[in-house]
């Protein structure tokens, strides 16, 4: 029995699953279904990213959870998503600093009150999404193919179809060493003694074999037809799948038993040496030295002896494996060949290829987004929404964790305090004399200021030692704006932007040239900016841009929910 404080009998394991993530939560799967035939276990799942559960529901997680708090917090109990909060009670507040709980604790308090600590039903639902459809999704994520195998392969894999992934992997992942036993003709698997047969894959694996490019060695015999022939793909998958075994059998300690590396390389013999190194085996000798390497040496003879065992050890490595099936499997070259002339067809791999279109579509679903009808008449799309929309993000508060969308449009809006602003401008535009810093005393210094500007000057500052009304304060401000403005319409960065009486803005050029070329041009420059219409004019530029590609527009209109159209105006078109 575990001590007070331990973590109790359990079961637990690790998987790699490598680029497949699919496979990942289909562990999730099993894991959820064995709390729920089994009400009494509780279960907690994560991966190299954390608490992989909460980010699949990020978006609908409680404020105050974040990977530095959630260890210990998140469970599957009785078949469904519980998660401890912070305070053991709801009407506690909530202390960010708050230390994660133990195993046992977090097991003691579902064991008295775990209905409380039930995920909301939005966290449940995203995470339920992921694993919809098993078990009945697995046979969707295979694939069969023909492959021109040796007879010794096809023998292997009917005893053992999951070795197919190992050698997969093998072929995926080779390096320039692993290739030296393929560069000569192959000691187990020779390329003589071929046979057509059906092979089941996962589609990820069928990814990894089919799209890499390789080319075998000459000296291998592992020759390939011209690709126009029909079998051209079951030649070249073949060709792949056997140097995937043979790069496994090299590396089997029964092909190379005099060398103690393929003992000497698993987790197990990591785990001894560490230990070892944590009991000061080595006694502070230096690595390397000659007492370490002795010690080394005696410590690697005792871990061969008497812990690694891999006839009875979980931890045998594929190529024994193989090596042993071949040993112990009778091969029939004339039923294989009789089998492979009435094989039945291979799955359609059209799926490899996805259109952009279509790619759209699976990252819509994802996000759970609707996807807008390619049949609506002219599809007509909403601009005020799309500038309406830009708004709302930019009045978002945003930190160096990010920007929050505006999902909602029942929000409150936000708030705008007159005082608060008042002040901020009196303490910009009404500072005293003595607030000026040496920068502006060496300017005024520099230059020789005529008398008129000193008078100028005594009567700016009389009208500073006056209070001044907030009403007036801003309308100072309205002034210096609205001259600016003045300037800024007469260079080309006023003629940039769209004002609001863009239309008659040329008819009244044109009746007034006559007046005068300044008469009548003041009100025209100082007409108010369309913003609406520049900020929609400046986003469907920027999505023109990307060109069907990810973009800074596309990404920040689509996570609100705003689609713009294609661009399809011709070239060259005004």
């Amino acid at each position: 029995l575990p001590r007070p404080g331990e973590t109790p009998a359990h079961i637990g394991g690790t998987t790699l699953f490598g680029d497949n993530v699919e496979d990942e939560w289909f562990i999730v799967y099993l894991v959820r279904e064995i709390t729920r035939e089994f009400p009494g276990l509780a279960a907690r799942i994560d991966d190299n990213d954390g608490e992989f559960l909460l980010i699949e529901a990020a978006d609908f997680l409680p404020k105050w959870l974040n990977p530095e708090n959630s260890e210990n917090r998140v469970f599957f109990y009785k078949g469904e998503l519980h998660i401890i909060p912070l305070s053991e009670t709801p009407e506690q507040d909530c202390d960010l600093s708050a230390p994660c709980p133990t195993i046992p604790q977090a097991l003691a308090l579902f064991s008295t009150r775990s209905e409380e600590f039930l995920a909301a039903e939005p966290i449940r639902a995203a995470v339920n999404k992921r694993i919809d459809g098993y078990p009945e999704k697995i046979q969707a994520s295979l694939h069969r193919a023909h492959c021109f195998l040796p007879a010794g392969i096809v023998a292997v894999l009917r005893q053992r179809p999951s070795l197919v992934a190992a050698a997969v992997q093998a072929f995926y992942l080779r390096d320039p060493a692993d290739l030296r036993a393929c560069r000569r003709p192959f000691s187990t698997f020779p390329a003589e003694q071929r046979v057509m047969a059906l092979v089941t894959f996962t589609r990820c694996l069928y990814a990894q074999l089919a799209q890499q490019k390789f080319v075998a060695d000459r000296r291998s015999g592992y020759t390939l037809p011209s690709p126009s022939h029909p079998q051209y793909r079951a030649y070249e998958l073949g060709m792949k799948l056997a140097h995937g075994f043979e790069i496994l059998c090299s590396k089997s300690s029964k092909a190379a038993p005099d060398s103690k590396r393929n003992v000497l390389s698993g987790p197990l013999w990591e785990r001894f040496l560490r230990s070892l190194k944590e009991k000061d085996y080595f006694k502070g000798e230096l690595e390397g030295s000659a007492k370490y390497q002795e010690l080394l040496h005696m410590a690697e003879d005792h871990f061969q002896q008497s812990v690694a065992v891999p006839e009875n050890s979980v931890e045998v490595s594929p190529g024994d494996e193989i090596l042993t099936l071949l040993q112990t499997t009778s091969i029939d070259l004339k039923e294989f060949e009789r089998e492979a002339a009435c094989l039945p067809p291979e799955d359609d791999d059209s799926w490899l290829d996805i259109t952009p279109g279509a790619l759209d579509q699976m990252l819509k679903e994802a996000r759970n987004e609707s996807v807008p009808s390619a049949n609506e008449e002219e599809q007509k799309y909403d601009l005020e929404t799309v500038a309406e929309s830009m708004k709302a993000f930019v009045s978002k508060v945003s930190s160096h964790e990010g920007a929050e969308m505006p999902w909602s449009s029942d929000e409150s809006h936000v708030t705008f305090d007159v005082d608060s602003f008042t002040k901020a401008l009196d303490r910009i535009l009404g500072a005293d004399e003595e607030e000026l810093d040496s920068d502006d005393l060496d300017e005024e210094e520099e230059f020789d200021f005529s008398d008129g500007d000193d008078e100028d000057l005594d009567a700016g500052n009389q009208r500073q030692d006056q209070k001044v009304s907030p009403e007036e304060l801003v309308g100072s401000l309205k002034s210096y704006m609205d001259e600016m403005d003045r300037e800024l319409a007469q260079t080309n960065v006023g003629k940039s932007f769209t004002t609001q009486k863009r239309g008659a803005r040329s008819v009244e050029a044109a009746t007034s040239e006559s007046a005068g070329p300044d008469s009548g041009a003041e009100d025209a420059e100082l007409a108010p900016v369309d913003v609406d219409m520049n900020l929609v004019a400046n986003l469907l530029e920027s999505y023109s841009a990307q060109a069907g590609l990810a973009g800074p527009t596309s990404n920040i209109l689509q996570s609100m929910g705003v689609y713009l159209p294609e661009n399809t105006d011709h070239s060259g078109s005004s």
